[in-house]
C-alpha cells in the first residue's frame, strides 16, 4: 500500500479537532500529515506556547492555518485564526473547538511509516516517535 490523499469537510457545530481524529480513526489512519484545511471557527481553545495556558475566545475566526500529524493515538496540530479585523493568534489546538462554516480539510496517509506518542522526559509531553519509516 502507497501513500493516499483524503478529502473531507467538517459542517456547523462539528468539533474540529475531535473531527479529524475521528476521520483518522475511522478511515484506520496510524500515520498522516495534515497538509491543508480551510474554512472557520465559531469558538477557538488554543493552548499557548511555554506551557498549560489556554484561551478560549469566541468568533468567528477564518482558519488561515492548520498543521500537524495524526498517530493511532490521536492528533498533534498548531492553528492560526484571524478575526473580522485580520488581527492573528494562533498556538496548540485544543478539543472543543467548533466549525462556523466549513473546515474543508485535505490529509495524506503516510502508510507504510508508523508513528506513536511517547513520554519525552526533555520536553514534559507526549512527542512523537518514528517506530517504522
Amino acid at each position: 500500500m502507497t501513500a493516499s490523499i483524503h478529502v473531507f469537510r467538517l459542517k456547523p457545530q462539528q468539533m474540529l479537532r475531535e473531527g479529524i481524529e475521528e476521520y483518522c480513526q475511522k478511515q484506520q489512519l496510524e500515520a498522516a500529515s495534515l497538509l491543508t484545511c480551510v474554512g472557520s471557527v465559531q469558538t477557538a481553545t488554543l493552548r499557548m506556547a511555554g506551557g498549560d495556558k489556554l484561551v478560549t475566545r469566541e468568533g468567528p475566526f477564518e482558519i488561515v492555518s492548520l498543521v500537524g500529524v495524526c498517530t493511532k493515538t490521536g492528533g498533534h496540530f498548531h492553528c492560526s485564526l484571524s478575526d473580522s479585523e485580520g488581527n492573528v493568534w494562533g498556538g496548540h489546538l485544543c478539543y472543543g473547538t467548533s466549525i462556523f462554516t466549513t473546515a474543508e480539510i485535505v490529509i495524506q496517509d503516510l502508510h507504510p511509516i508508523q508513528l506513536d506518542r511517547q513520554f519525552c522526559p526533555l520536553s514534559g509531553y507526549d512527542e512523537l516517535v518514528v517506530l517504522k519509516d
